[in-house]
């Protein structure tokens, strides 16, 4: 059974920072290309970032390049994202999944929303003004 766990959200001000992990069982992320999605109140779940098998290619949305990065924990089977310059906009649940493509799609990857999965609890970020 697939299971993932995303951590490390939390309260911030503006301007702070935070990493979020994303942990993984039941699958091995190296094999897929993974996205990094969020989600704020009232609106509807939207991808912001992914990074291709092999680690050769990420992806950002304009929101969040230049302020985000994403990478990969080979050790614990996990993804991470490292958010600076936290704005209250980026206040949102933040999910990770894993795509499987042949070739990196970051466009279809960051588009594939629920129900195409699979999906953890999420973690809050929240970034107070």
């Amino acid at each position: 059974q697939v299971q993932l766990v995303e951590s490390g959200g939390g309260l911030v001000h503006s301007g702070g920072s935070l990493n979020l992990s994303c942990a993984a069982s039941g699958l091995t992320l190296d094999h897929y290309a993974v996205g990094w999605f969020r989600q704020a109140p009232g609106k509807e779940r939207e991808g912001i970032s992914c990074i291709s098998r092999g680690d050769s290619e990420t992806y950002y949305a304009d929101s969040v390049k230049g302020r985000f990065t994403i990478g990969r924990d080979h050790e614990r089977n996990g993804v991470f994202l490292q958010m600076t310059g936290l704005k209250p906009e980026d206040t949102a649940v933040y999910y990770c999944t894993p795509r499987y493509y042949p070739h990196f799609n970051p466009v279809q990857l960051l588009a594939s929303l629920p129900p195409s999965g699979p999906w953890g609890q999420g973690t809050q970020v929240t970034v107070s003004s």
